[in-house]
C-alpha cells in the first residue's frame, strides 16, 4: 500500500447530485476549457465563489481589478474619473487606458486594499453619467497572518516573513 502525499491526504471527498442535462452541459464546458476531471473544475468554481467581492468581508484586504467602459465625450467625465482615482490613490496600483473606438474607452484599474474601499470606489465610478460598465473583480485575498500595512506615504510594512529572509545574527 502506497503512502498518500500530504496534499492528497488533506482532500475531502463529497457527492454532488444534479440533473443529467446540467451535468452533460458542465462536462462539455470543462472539456472545452481543458480540465482533466470534474474535481479540478469544481475546485476552481469554489475558489471563484470565495473571491467574489460581494461575499468578501468588508474589512478584508484584497487585490483585484476594476474594469470600466465609458464615453469620453461626456462633459468632464474623464476629469471626474481621474479625480476619483486620485482620491483612492492609496488603493490603486496601476491603470491601463484603451481607446475602443471614437467614443468609448476601456480602463483597467489594478487595486489593492480593503474590500469596502474597493467596492466604494467601484460604486462611485458606476454612477457617473457616461459610464456604461464598471465591475470590481477580486483576484487575491490576503490571509489573516500575511496582511501588509500600507502607509499613506506609499510605503508598507510586512507582518510576515518570507522563507529564506530570516535574520541570522
Amino acid at each position: 500500500m502506497s503512502e498518500k502525499s500530504e496534499k492528497e491526504s488533506s482532500l475531502v471527498r463529497f457527492g454532488v447530485s444534479m440533473p443529467e442535462e446540467l451535468m452533460g452541459r458542465f462536462d462539455k464546458l470543462i472539456g472545452k476549457q481543458g480540465y482533466e476531471n470534474r474535481s479540478e473544475a469544481i475546485r476552481d468554481l469554489v475558489r471563484k465563489a470565495i473571491l467574489d467581492s460581494d461575499h468578501t468581508s468588508p474589512n478584508q484586504s484584497a487585490a483585484g481589478t476594476i474594469v470600466m467602459v465609458y464615453d469620453h465625450h461626456v462633459n468632464d467625465l474623464a476629469i471626474t474619473l481621474t479625480g476619483l482615482q486620485h482620491q483612492y490613490h492609496h488603493d490603486i496600483i496601476s491603470t491601463m487606458h484603451i481607446h475602443l473606438n471614437h467614443d468609448q474607452c476601456l480602463e483597467v484599474i489594478v487595486v489593492r486594499g480593503q474590500v469596502n474601499r474597493l467596492r466604494e470606489l467601484t460604486n462611485r465610478i458606476k454612477v457617473q453619467k457616461g459610464v456604461f460598465y464598471a465591475e470590481l473583480s477580486v483576484t487575491f485575498i490576503d490571509s489573516a497572518g500575511e496582511e501588509t500595512d500600507h502607509h499613506h506615504d506609499g510605503s508598507h510594512v510586512h507582518t510576515h516573513s518570507h522563507p529564506g529572509t530570516e535574520r541570522k545574527d
